[in-house]
């Protein structure tokens, strides 16, 4: 290995180390084997399972979001858990109300790039969810779902799924 391969690997893995850091920092619980392999920002309600991978997560809002274990995220992710008032309030588009609906992702989800997460989604254990989709309702388990909003259109092979879970297979 050469010298500027040498530094931009160590440079690499600072700023990996450093993207944990502030995550464990910000987030009221954390599980174990956290990786954080780009820039993500979550809130100070945000609460980690165990194996909890992201890849340029974005959690913003005062809900509480709760990322059970073994979860992976694509690029650019955004988890948001805040809206405006815009129904009853006393100002139009919206007013100074904030209303905050928590999100929870159960055990096992895989987000693909650039999905977001509206306010009070629940995404059941197993599911998949494709690139680019806006999730605006809860995911059923073990669905694969995509769109914008995104919508299930396909299953697990579910007998698949709870034998690789059983043996501990976890990526």
């Amino acid at each position: 290995m050469n010298f500027i391969d040498y530094f931009y690997k160590l440079f690499q893995s600072f700023k990996k180390n450093s993207y944990e850091r502030k995550v464990k920092k910000i987030a009221a619980k954390c599980g174990n084997d956290l990786k954080v392999n780009y820039p993500s920002y979550v809130s100070e309600n945000t609460f980690l399972g165990d194996n909890v991978n992201f890849n340029g997560m974005k959690i913003q809002g005062k809900g509480k979001v709760t990322i059970g274990n073994n979860f992976h995220s694509g690029i650019d992710c955004m988890i948001i858990t805040d809206i405006h008032n815009y129904d009853n309030g006393e100002a139009i588009p919206y007013d100074e109300t904030i209303i905050s609906k928590d999100v929870v992702i159960e055990d096992n989800v895989w987000l693909a790039n650039k999905v977001m997460i509206l306010p009070g989604v629940k995404i059941k254990e197993g599911a998949i969810i494709q690139g680019g989709s806006v999730v605006v309702n809860d995911i059923e388990k073990y669905a694969i779902a995509g769109g914008h909003p995104a919508k299930v259109f396909k299953y697990r092979n579910i007998e698949h799924y709870e034998r690789l879970k059983k043996e501990k297979k976890f990526h």
